[in-house]
């Protein structure tokens, strides 16, 4: 006899009968992002240039792993290419490092065109579906981004100091608020 696919399994249930249990852990971690978030935008340079450090130092660490690479597979015959991505690699997570304004400075302009180019694809899609209901929140959505990534490319350099520090904080609190109410949420349910 086979169970019908909507009925949850035995493990499932378990499952969500320990996130259940814990749903006090996600009220404390969601404060304690939402705390990390105010002081990250209590110091949106200082913010800003940590970010920037981390980038560079997880674009440094996946160059050498490249470089790493480009000797297990020098039987492909593209070895020096794949050397040379690495090395590049290396070079501009050191480069980020060693001079983070100028990284901000780069992060910056590409989050506001990384934006910019997916603001405009999301006007596209949603005037794509147009007979579709909801259409209009789709191209609403996207000409927020849009709008949005030409206010970073119009400020440009001068928001490089603060915007990846801003968008850290708030991404901070919106992660904070929204896991302490997922588990706020958990406490009301009963199994």
């Amino acid at each position: 006899m086979t169970m019908p696919a909507s009925a949850p399994s035995a493990a499932a249930i378990d499952g969500l009968q320990s996130i259940r249990a814990s749903w006090g852990w996600f009220v404390a971690l969601g404060v304690a992002f939402a705390i990390l978030g105010f002081v990250a935008l209590g110091h949106v340079l200082a913010s800003t240039l940590v970010t920037v450090l981390y980038v560079g130092a997880l674009i440094v660490v996946g160059g050498v792993v490249q470089v790493i690479h480009a000797f297990r597979v020098k039987g492909w015959g593209r070895f020096f290419f794949w050397l040379l991505a690495g090395v590049l690699y290396v070079v501009a997570g050191a480069l980020m490092m060693y001079n983070p304004l100028l990284g901000a400075g780069v992060l910056t302009l590409m989050v506001g065109v990384a934006l910019a180019v997916e603001g405009a694809f999301r006007i596209a899609a949603g005037f794509g579906t147009r007979p579709a209901a909801g259409w209009g929140w789709i191209v609403f959505a996207g000409l927020i981004t849009l709008v949005l990534g030409l206010i970073i490319i119009a400020r440009w350099p001068v928001n490089s100091l603060y915007i990846l520090g801003l968008f850290l904080g708030i991404d901070l609190i919106v992660n904070g608020v929204t896991t302490a109410m997922f588990g706020l949420a958990l406490r009301g349910k009963k199994a």
